[in-house]
């Protein structure tokens, strides 16, 4: 494996469309991910970027095994985590923690954020209960908040300071690898910056490996070391950071590129964005690329066969007929 913590190789995620209420029988299939490759190293930040529905959470999810993914293999230090069962299973989650999007969702409210937190030590059996209290105090002090706030309601914290107590959370048992699930998104820019400089210091301080999903591309690139780019289930684009931001080679990742505000009114002023057709956009090719019936680049060829990944320089990797 090298220097590679997580390996995901040709992953899957269908959910079934079913019809009838009494005998339900399946119609169709929503592929929430469909053949994802890619492998994080350790100690690094792999962004995933792509729009809403693209599928970026639902493959989070499936590399904790909290959903089960549908064919496919995700393989931690060399285990492969879709045949792991029972104990097994549990043990290895210690290992992986996710952060969650919705900083109030994510926390029980009838939980002080003492509770909150020492509930993985709990479960894990990490320590003895007497020990508990000193562990949470110990955390809250790390991600930036006052022990004495460990025994308020996530309802006496701000959006910020809830997001804190669910990194706090994560941290409990000592994991290695992240999943960080749009963390900063519900915040303010201000309280954004705050979130990220933390991550970024447990990152440097603790040696963890993170996957930053996020759908705001300026972001990603401040936290990654590479980039991956989702369309509907798939990865269109990996490379690292400099290679995706300043040199991308798929249509769509340049869309979103373009996207990008510009902090200086003249320059924004005089810039071209790629608008996209949106109904075309939300009509997928049925046998060809995904992003064919919106790239102003596509052809005949680009709807009838899909194209495969390939690599054009040194870590970059694209799905695209047209490069």
């Amino acid at each position: 494996m090298g220097d590679w913590l997580i390996e995901v190789r040709d992953l899957k995620m269908y959910f079934p469309i079913t019809s009838g209420t009494i005998f339900p029988h399946k119609v169709d299939e929503i592929r929430a991910v469909d053949g994802v490759s890619f492998s994080v190293r350790r100690g690094d930040t792999l962004g995933l970027v792509g729009e809403s529905g693209s599928g970026k959470s639902t493959l989070g999810l499936c590399l904790l095994q909290l959903y089960r993914p549908t064919a496919g293999q995700v393989v931690y230090q060399g285990q492969d985590l879709c045949r792991a069962r029972g104990s097994e299973l549990r043990r290895m989650r210690r290992e992986m923690q996710i952060i969650f999007q919705d900083p109030y969702g994510s926390l029980d409210p009838r939980m002080t954020a003492a509770d909150i937190i020492s509930e993985p030590l709990h479960i894990h059996r990490l320590l003895p209960r007497r020990d508990h209290r000193k562990r949470v105090e110990g955390l809250l002090s790390r991600v930036g908040l006052n022990p004495e706030q460990a025994d308020r309601y996530p309802h006496e914290f701000s959006a910020g300071e809830r997001q804190r107590v669910g990194i706090a959370r994560a941290l409990a048992v000592e994991p290695r690898f992240i999943v960080c699930d749009e963390p900063v998104s519900a915040l303010d820019v201000c309280v954004q910056a705050q979130v990220l400089r933390l991550l970024g210091d447990l990152q440097a301080k603790l040696g963890l490996t993170y996957l930053f999903i996020a759908h705001d591309l300026a972001v990603v690139g401040q936290m990654s070391d590479r980039i991956a780019v989702m369309l509907r289930g798939r990865v269109v684009e990996l490379g690292t950071t400099d290679q995706v931001l300043f040199k991308p080679a798929h249509p769509y990742t340049r869309s979103l590129i373009s996207a990008i505000p510009i902090p200086d009114p003249a320059v924004e002023k005089k810039r071209a964005r790629a608008v996209l057709p949106i109904e075309d956009a939300e009509s997928p090719a049925l046998a060809g690329c995904r992003f064919a019936a919106a790239c102003p680049e596509s052809d005949a060829s680009c709807r009838e066969k899909a194209p495969a990944m390939k690599l054009i320089e040194p870590e970059h990797w694209v799905e695209c007929w047209r490069t």
